[in-house]
């Protein structure tokens, strides 16, 4: 039995788990002259696997850096078991994710205000976006005016030097949707250059951007153990406990704790600490402190094909694919931070519509000049390239449930993938939309043959199969904390992310979104830690920007 280890550590503030939103919360914290300490059961992110862009599909399949997830059999997906990546390190998932900067739709935070997050509209939320950026768009334009300088994020764009990658845009505005210089700005639909969390040639993280600086400046402890629980005493949260080194510690909060261990581990948290559905937290013999029914619910996530096709002209990634050019891009990188290794070589963009009557894009592209998975394996002896899609906002709704009152012991994790036929019939139109694009004039000189779906797919039922075979999480679960009125039964947090029936206790991270954004999560999710951050401090929110996103001027009639 483990033993208790006092006296406890003491602070203003415990924040459970160093990712991206918990990293911008102990900065902005601590800046404000609050003691923190930040509790994370991961290691070091230090080393070139997690550092060197290129190097991205390392990290997220290492069990030294991630959770090791993986999904209860999706019924809709022949009972497959999909992998669910989440940083186990410092940084979180931004040390381990594609490092795509997406902030997403203006039209989607607006949604999450009218839902009951009052107060989180786009007018609401574009001021912490912009102060949480430093951007810098070199030689491809943009929207300045929307767009931050002098924030800790450091966003930059790629070199975009691979004519793959310049014939995806041209290709896109020859089928008609037209380019857009900053899809975080003014414009998200069309095609143009992507930004990343890079800075001069390295990854950069929330660990990066928030938490060193604030472990730098004296007022943030980093503690590294597996939470357990929280502990609530006469409804209020005093402390976390925590296991490490076979002991049981108590983490004492003299103000606040502030959850922020990802989608999947936020809510499994609670539940451990008798926060979430009365009969599952009884069936585990956890004594109920409030019986909140939307507690791991509303489970959400971006399912995405990948459309791969062979190139006939050997100017694809596929030439460091092999023991020296792997070695090249490494040395390289190592030496001089440049060449390959320091891009993740998503370096155009497009987010488009799929059909008449969608107000915003409902599509993203996410383009590479290569045709290989996320777990790093080549689809082809060859030169390739290829274009990850998926519907943005799909009606599925799944949920993480506990396994057994053990914290050492992975929930249970269903998405629920395709439960509608919605969903089916916008990833037919996804595939259909992008084998369009690739036959444009563009791509005349690269086009070869395509490997994935292929060519011979064709009927609504061969498609279909294709998606059941070979559909894959993009990894950005969300949702199951949701955030919406106090007096709303299925949510878990109000606006201000207090969580509902617990005083002293807050969620903050991707798990409170009432609906999942349009495009990657990583830049939402340091926007919440960044927002939320202003409601512990109690200091009122920035001023509201009415800036107006470009919304097509005939969306009701016209898909591009």
């Amino acid at each position: 039995m483990p033993r208790s280890d006092p006296p406890a550590m003491e602070a203003d503030y415990v924040i459970v788990g160093a990712g991206s939103a918990g990293c911008a919360m102990a900065w902005r914290l601590t800046e404000a002259g609050r003691s923190v300490i930040v509790v994370e059961f991961g290691g070091s992110d230090a080393g070139p696997f997690i550092g060197m862009p290129g190097a991205l599909s390392y990290p997220m399949n290492m069990r030294r850096y991630d959770w090791g997830f993986v999904t209860e059999p999706e019924p809709h997906l022949g009972g497959r078991v999909l992998a669910c990546p989440r940083g186990k390190v410092v940084g979180g998932s931004s040390s381990i994710n594609g490092m795509v900067y997406v902030r997403g739709h203006a039209r989607d935070f607006d949604h999450w205000d009218e839902a009951g997050a009052t107060g989180w509209a786009y007018a609401d939320v574009l001021p912490y976006f912009k102060r949480m950026e430093d951007w810098h768009p070199g030689l491809h334009g943009g929207d300045p005016d929307w767009r931050g300088k002098d924030g800790p994020l450091h966003v930059t764009r790629g070199a975009r030097s691979n004519p793959l990658t310049r014939a995806f845009v041209a290709a896109g505005e020859a089928a008609g949707y037209g380019a857009t210089a900053d899809y975080n700005g003014h414009r998200q639909e069309g095609f143009g250059p992507k930004d990343a969390t890079i800075w001069k040639g390295g990854r950069w993280s929330a660990a990066e951007a928030y938490l060193k600086p604030a472990l730098r400046g004296g007022r943030a402890i980093l503690v590294r153990g597996l939470a357990s629980r929280i502990v609530i005493e006469e409804g209020r949260a005093r402390g976390v406990e925590i296991r490490r080194s076979g002991r049981t510690e108590i983490l004492k909060a003299r103000a606040e704790v502030i959850v922020a261990a990802s989608a999947i581990n936020s809510p499994k948290l609670l539940k451990l600490s008798g926060i979430g559905p009365g009969a599952e937290l009884a069936a585990h013999g956890i004594d109920v402190v409030a019986d909140r029914p939307g507690v791991g619910e509303n489970l959400q996530d971006h399912l995405e094909m990948y459309i791969q096709m062979t190139s006939a002209r050997p100017v694809s990634l596929y030439r460091y694919w092999n023991l020296f050019g792997k070695g090249y891009v490494g040395a390289r990188w190592l030496l001089t931070r440049s060449g390959p290794g320091a891009s993740n070589q998503f370096e155009s963009a497009g987010f488009i519509r799929s059909r008449a009557g969608v107000e915003y894009p409902d599509i993203q592209f996410h383009f590479l000049p290569l045709a290989v998975r996320y777990d790093g394996r080549s689809a082809v002896k060859g030169h390739g390239f290829q274009a990850h899609v998926g519907p943005m906002r799909s009606p599925s709704r799944g949920h993480v449930r506990l396994r057994s009152a053990d914290p050492a012991e992975a929930p249970s994790i269903l998405f629920n993938y395709m439960s509608h036929d919605e969903d089916w019939r916008d990833f037919r139109t996804a595939i259909r939309l992008t084998r369009e694009i690739f036959a444009q004039a563009p791509f005349d000189e690269f086009r070869g043959v395509e490997i994935q779906p292929g060519q011979g797919v064709r009927t609504d039922d061969e498609i279909d199969a294709a998606v059941r075979e070979h559909a894959e999480s993009a990894y950005h679960p969300c949702g199951t904390c949701r955030m919406g009125r106090a007096d709303d039964p299925g949510a878990v947090v109000d606006p201000e992310t207090r969580v509902i029936g617990v005083e002293g206790l807050r969620v903050a991270d991707s798990s409170i979104f009432p609906r999942i954004t349009n495009g990657n999560l990583n830049a939402p999710s340091i926007m919440v830690g960044e927002k939320a951050a202003d409601h512990v401090l109690g200091r009122g929110m920035l001023p509201r920007e009415n800036a107006e996103p470009w919304i097509h001027p005939d969306w009701r009639t016209a898909q591009r």
